[in-house]
């Protein structure tokens, strides 16, 4: 990667989280928490963990994009007790485009995690350069979307049987809300902030 890369840090904290890069050791806490959960995963576009080697692969792949890019997966936890709620993230397109989610284990939902942990995604992306930031939402997913609007995402559109979610039925490809927002004043130190 070139010199001039922006390189995200690898902790960051907000109010009530702590957003830190995955590590191995993470493996068992991930799979228990959320990536095996169907409740949790039904939306997402990654097939749910049946496996702890399947939550070692997504830290492979967690280690290759940090490898890679400016960012990748960050892993959301309690700054009271440093249990697991989820993970966010960047994925990079290129260096000015990236895109960010959320999944947070059933005993975080409604208490504002998403939105805390959004607001720290946009603050990473407009620090490493990104000028847009966009994320896919299930057409039918309203919790996740209502989230991305609080933050200043504006709906570009849906996108008509985008994707085939590999948790919900097989066979039948769903329709995807695309969501974005361009980053003023990206490589700055501004912080994003959700109404």
């Amino acid at each position: 990667m070139d010199a001039a890369v922006i390189r995200a840090p690898r902790i960051v904290t907000t109010a009530r989280l702590l957003l830190r890069r995955p590590e191995a050791a993470d493996a068992e806490a991930i799979f228990s928490r959320y990536s095996s959960d169907a409740h949790v995963t039904r939306y997402v576009g990654w097939p749910a963990h049946r496996t702890v080697a399947d939550t070692r692969a997504f830290l492979a792949f967690s280690d290759d994009q940090w490898d890679t890019w400016p960012a990748g997966p960050y892993l959301a936890c309690s700054r009271a007790d440093g249990t697991v709620l989820g993970s966010t993230g960047l994925m990079f397109e290129t260096l000015q485009t990236a895109m960010t989610g959320y999944v947070l284990a059933t005993d975080a939902w409604g208490r504002g995690y998403a939105t805390e942990a959004l607001e720290a995604m946009i603050a990473v992306a407009r620090n490493t350069g990104v000028h847009r930031l966009y994320a896919l939402c299930h057409a039918e997913h309203r919790a996740s979307a209502h989230v991305l609007e609080k933050c200043g995402f504006v709906l570009e559109g849906r996108r008509r049987a985008h994707a085939e979610f590999p948790n919900l039925p097989s066979g039948e490809t769903q329709d995807v809300n695309c969501y974005a927002r361009t980053l003023e004043n990206a490589g700055g130190t501004a912080v994003a902030k959700c109404s």
